[in-house]
């Protein structure tokens, strides 16, 4: 890897083949290079690190996990894949950890220095990588939520991620979702959807109120 300039090096990204030739040797001069160790962990789900991590050599998987430690794997990354560029677009934590399947050797590029690679009308180009990078994590959620949790847990998410709070802060879904679509939305029968709503009721975790809105308490966050 030393042998090589760092322009040697990002010319053989496929991530940079449209650059213009100052805009590839402006990155050249941004980038660093890092080796990490078989093991290593690059980036971690719920941390934030502002760098776009490019890999030249050996293999990254991706990986997400629940509280209990359990885990899922979402990719495993080669040569000219990168990673973090999800966290650097919309400032969130990461919603994976990224460790090295073996010694990999990898170009990092800060945040500043990645806005500058995009194109003249950047606010629009980040407007639609945003959009983009939303529908990502959602995906990320729904994938971990169909491998890690039961049903309650499924439903309990779905739930969460409909409701909206009010003018007093308290969590609402305002409009009447039927057993049959959280049943699809959650990969389970609508037979065992019902069970875990009324269960849900029961216990205090949600309230369905009289105009068909329901309340959803803060406790269901333990569940989902």
């Amino acid at each position: 890897m030393s042998m090589l300039s760092n322009l040697e090096l990002i010319r053989r990204v496929p991530l940079f083949a449209l650059l213009t030739a100052n805009q590839a040797e402006a990155v050249a001069d941004a980038v660093v290079k890092r080796r990490f160790k078989r093991g290593e962990v690059i980036v971690e789900q719920g941390e934030k690190s502002n760098t776009l991590y490019i890999i030249l050599t050996g293999r990254i998987r991706v990986v997400t996990s629940d509280k209990r430690g359990r885990e899922v794997i979402l990719a495993t990354l080669n040569p000219g894949d990168y990673i973090g560029e999800m966290s650097l677009i919309d400032n969130e934590p990461h919603s994976a950890t990224c460790r090295a399947e073996v010694q990999t050797d990898m170009l990092t590029l800060g945040r500043a220095e990645f806005a500058r690679c995009l194109p003249e009308n950047s606010s629009m180009a980040y407007a639609i990588m945003k959009g983009l990078v939303q529908r990502l994590r959602h995906a990320d959620r729904k994938i971990e939520s169909l491998a890690l949790m039961d049903v309650y847990g499924r439903v309990a998410r779905a739930l969460l991620e409909f409701a909206q709070p009010d003018r007093d802060g308290v969590m609402i879904i305002k409009d009447r979702i039927s057993r049959q679509d959280i049943a699809k939305m959650v990969g389970a029968s609508r037979e065992m959807v019902s069970r875990v709503m009324k269960d849900l009721e029961d216990r205090g975790f949600i309230e369905t109120r009289e105009d068909g809105s329901m309340v959803v308490k803060d406790r269901l966050t333990t569940l989902g």
